[in-house]
C-alpha cells in the first residue's frame, strides 16, 4: 500500500514540478505570501488544488520547496576549490546580480510573512535554513581539515549568521541590491578574518 501511494504522489514530472515552482514564485512576487491562494496556483497552473495538497500538503511546503528549486544548482561536495576563500567565492559565484536582487526583494517579503505564519518558519527551517547550514558546515570542515580554520574558532557557529547578514544588511544599510562583487568582498573582508583563514 505504502509503495501505490508513493507511486501516486510522484506521478508528477521533473519538468512539471519545475514549472509549478515558478509559478508559485512569481504569484509570491506578485501578491506576497499572505494573498497567495492554492486555488490562485491551481488556476496559474492548470493543475487541481487536491493534487497539489497531495504532493506538498499545504501553502507551507509548497513555497518553502518553490524557494529551495529557485537556488542555484550543486552542492558544497562540488564546490571543492582547495581553499576556504575559493569555496566560499565559488558559492557566492553560483547566483548572477539579477538573481541576488530578486531573490533579496522575495527573501524580504518572506522574512516578514514568517513572522505571522509559524508553519512557514518551520518549512523554511526545514527545507532551507537545514540543508544551508549542512553545507556551510561542511565547507568550514574541509577547511578545519586543510588546516586553514582552528576547530574551536568561536566564529564558526555564527558563519550562517554573518553571511545572512551582509546579503540582508546590503539592502537595508546601502539601499542597494546585494551583487557578486558586494558579497566577495564581504566574505574576504568579514568572514575570512573572523575564521582566522587565509584572505588571498
Amino acid at each position: 500500500m505504502t509503495e501505490v501511494a508513493t507511486a501516486r504522489r510522484s506521478r508528477i514530472t521533473p519538468e512539471r514540478e519545475a514549472e509549478l515552482y515558478e509559478a508559485v514564485l512569481d504569484l509570491l512576487r506578485e501578491v506576497g505570501y499572505d494573498a497567495l491562494t492554492m486555488d490562485a496556483v491551481a488556476a496559474r497552473t492548470r493543475s487541481s488544488k487536491a493534487t497539489l495538497y497531495r504532493q506538498w500538503g499545504g501553502k507551507a511546503e509548497l513555497v518553502a520547496k518553490a524557494v529551495r528549486h529557485s537556488k542555484p544548482g550543486g552542492s558544497a561536495d562540488e564546490v571543492d576549490t582547495g581553499s576556504l576563500k575559493g569555496d566560499l567565492h565559488a558559492l557566492t559565484l553560483r547566483s548572477d546580480d539579477c538573481e541576488m536582487e530578486q531573490n533579496s526583494a522575495l527573501m524580504r517579503g518572506l522574512a516578514m510573512a514568517m513572522h505571522g505564519n509559524p508553519d512557514l518558519l518551520k518549512a523554511f527551517r526545514e527545507h532551507l535554513i537545514e540543508p544551508e547550514m549542512a553545507e556551510f558546515r561542511r565547507v568550514i570542515q574541509r577547511a578545519i581539515d586543510r588546516g586553514e580554520v582552528h576547530a574551536d574558532n568561536p566564529a564558526i557557529g555564527f558563519v550562517m549568521h554573518m553571511m545572512i547578514g551582509g546579503f540582508a544588511a546590503r539592502t537595508l544599510i546601502d539601499e542597494q541590491p546585494p551583487t557578486q562583487q558586494f558579497l566577495l568582498s564581504y566574505i574576504d573582508a568579514v568572514v575570512l578574518p573572523a575564521l582566522g583563514a587565509p584572505t588571498h
